[in-house]
């Protein structure tokens, strides 16, 4: 039997091609941020999340878990999977950028998986808070799905963040999954260079991460966030942690790298909204 986590080691690779071929044909500019959320991305689309096609229009429809995409600049590579999972049409992803509906950063269509309108930063989180709440507050079985939020580490400077935490924790919004791309690099500069402390090496910009989050009423849990077999074992593993020892909400620190696959782009900070160059993607892939 093939291995699953080899599988969803190709889906990702599959999804970074994707990405990149849909990106600088169209001559869509995020694609560094949208890199590095493809494992983390591959793993809930394709291993955690109860999600299906076959249920758009029905009652189960409504017992589905939701993924509030934070980072909505960095939205490519969600585009990409919803497309191959059928969500999206093809010829909206083969046009994205260019006349279909699928804009820079997410709008909101839920028959297409897209479940709130994310850009200015600061707003996914506040707003996956308030779905966890009113779940939490309706109850019952169509009540009972998981609400997963992916933010950039950056995007956590914003205070909306940090009020939205105090009220998750508060609450013991247990249903609360939190993902924070922490590939240390903002717009256009290293976080250690802006707000975060420690040396370029990012291993003090990640715990100052760490403590913060825990003193803000999360259980914290730091992963490699491109290995794919460790993003699913501590989704999974966090899923679990709906209990009096963990009643609030949880988060994974997934230690990325921006650009993640291709070296011309790789930690770069010009490249958070630039696309390659011949010459630059000359210089090969990791895809």
């Amino acid at each position: 039997m093939t291995d699953k986590f080899l599988l969803l080691k190709e889906k990702a690779a599959f999804i970074r091609k994707e990405v990149l071929r849909v990106a600088v044909q169209n001559g869509a500019g995020h694609i560094a941020p949208s890199l590095s959320t493809v494992d983390l991305l591959v793993a809930l689309y394709y291993d955690v999340i109860r999600i299906s096609k076959d249920w758009s229009g029905s009652a189960e429809w409504e017992r589905r878990d939701r993924v509030i995409f934070s980072k909505a600049h960095g939205c490519y590579a969600l585009y990409a999977i919803l497309c191959d999972l059928g969500f999206i049409g093809r010829a909206d992803w083969e046009n994205f950028y260019k006349g279909s509906f699928l804009s820079g950063c997410l709008e909101r269509r839920e028959v297409c998986g897209l479940e709130v309108s994310c850009g200015s930063l600061g707003h996914g989180l506040p707003m996956a808070v308030g779905i966890a709440y009113a779940a939490k507050r309706q109850g019952g079985p169509d009540h009972k799905y998981r609400i997963y939020c992916i933010i950039g580490d950056g995007e956590m400077q914003e205070g909306s963040n940090w009020e939205a935490l105090q009220f998750a924790a508060k609450y013991q919004l247990s249903n609360l999954k939190i993902i924070i791309d922490h590939n240390r690099l903002q717009a256009m500069d290293f976080l250690e260079n802006v707000l975060s402390s420690g040396g370029r090496d990012g291993q003090e910009c990640t715990k100052e991460l760490v403590r913060r989050v825990r003193a803000f009423g999360c259980y914290t849990k730091v992963v490699p966030g491109h290995d794919v077999r460790k993003i699913v074992q501590a989704l999974r593993g966090v899923n679990r942690l709906a209990s009096p020892r963990s009643p609030g909400p949880q988060c994974l620190i997934a230690k990325t790298i921006k650009g993640y696959g291709l070296p011309c782009m790789e930690n770069v900070p010009k490249f958070h909204f630039r696309l390659p160059t011949p010459e630059e993607m000359a210089m090969g892939a990791r895809l």
